[in-house]
């Protein structure tokens, strides 16, 4: 919105030829998403607790976190909020990514956000059933995926070829199975960040990593030239998704001050349903699907520790981990919950920096 208000007066004020420039506009949606949170933070906290909207503990879960039987949750409308303005105001607004990625992003959150009133209101860990909440995913990134495939404005940058990392000339082409696949991506993300979220300050540092690299990779491939250089695809109006990335790092700085240990609020699935979805969305537009992989490579872990802890215990009865998702098995192993949230993160970064690497390992 800024950049159509103000770039044409560059004429005029010589200093505002600086909204050209999308490195500009996505750190001061960096910034603006900050403020929003430092501003907004405080009084959701203080709504929240008026109001008794606490986070129910589930008693199978490990001892220590009983204590924060209460703590506010539904944190995530603060991050949708803070994503999604930062986003209209600094962002192009004529480019259809654009309105893609805020429509995924704000109705994953509105999902989340049914599925955690229904917790609080029954006062159980029990919000929208498997079956309702996939159907609703589903049908978000089938949204999603046929504006991708077929909106006019982007259908010739689309393609249906998947590139992997490390290997220059392996490609794979899906043709009809892409938009599927694209469904599979989403849901798969956003269910990967849903089961991160668990301990304090966990999910939304991992997301802040992940949003730094995607920030890198969405400018990378809507520039020619950079694109061209490391030869990967390049996706004509996709480096503008940079300044969604940017108000994403902002955000989740933000909701990180609030949400370190100990915890004054939790983000519930209204953020992570949001983000994860926002996140897989990404590497989608972008053509680097296979890479999210490795970029969310520690949503990957917690969502398979899951995955094979449910199909171990199905087919032989036994348990793989002390309890999934893998962060609480380490906490159960005797490790705090801090120091299980640090090192998490490091791995975080391990992936992003390997994600990097492969602009150039080709």
């Amino acid at each position: 919105m800024l950049y159509y208000l103000l770039y044409p007066l560059r004429n005029m004020i010589s200093g505002f030829n600086v909204f050209r420039y999308i490195t500009f506009r996505s750190a001061w949606a960096a910034l603006t998403a900050l403020i929003i949170s430092f501003i907004f933070g405080p009084w959701l906290i203080e709504r929240m607790r008026r109001i008794k909207l606490g986070q129910y503990i589930r008693e199978e879960g490990p001892k220590s976190h009983q204590q924060k039987a209460g703590t506010p949750t539904m944190g995530g409308i603060l991050i949708n909020v803070a994503i999604i303005i930062p986003t209209i105001l600094w962002a192009d607004i004529l480019n259809p990514y654009i309105w893609i990625i805020l429509f995924v992003t704000f109705a994953y959150g509105v999902i989340g956000f049914v599925d955690d009133y229904r917790k609080l209101i029954k006062k159980k860990n029990e919000g929208l059933t498997a079956r309702e909440k996939f159907s609703m995913q589903i049908g978000v990134a089938l949204a999603a995926g046929l504006a991708i495939a077929y909106l006019p404005s982007i259908h010739n940058n689309s393609s249906t070829v998947l590139t992997f990392p490390f290997f220059k000339m392996l490609h794979l082409n899906l043709g009809f199975l892409y938009i599927p696949f694209i469904i599979v991506v989403l849901v798969g993300a956003s269910n990967g960040v849903n089961l991160t979220d668990g301990l304090d300050g966990l999910a939304i540092g991992s997301t802040l990593i992940v949003a730094v690299t995607y920030t890198i990779l969405t400018y990378a491939a809507g520039n020619f030239r950079v694109a061209d250089y490391l030869r990967i695809a390049w996706v004509p109006q996709a480096a503008e998704l940079a300044v969604f990335c940017g108000a994403m790092v902002g955000a989740s700085l933000g909701f990180l001050w609030f949400n370190a240990h100990p915890a004054e609020i939790f983000m519930g699935d209204v953020g992570s349903l949001a983000l994860g979805g926002a996140i897989g969305c990404l590497a989608v537009m972008i053509k680097q699907e296979i890479l999210l992989g490795l970029v969310g490579g520690l949503f990957v872990l917690e969502g398979m520790s899951v995955v094979l802890q449910v199909a171990s215990f199905k087919l032989t009865g036994r348990r793989i981990f002390k309890m999934s998702p893998l962060h609480h098995h380490f906490e159960l192993s005797g490790w705090r919950e801090t120091k299980v949230v640090v090192r998490f993160w490091i791995i975080a970064i391990i992936f992003a920096l390997i994600s990097l690497s492969t602009l150039k390992l080709r």
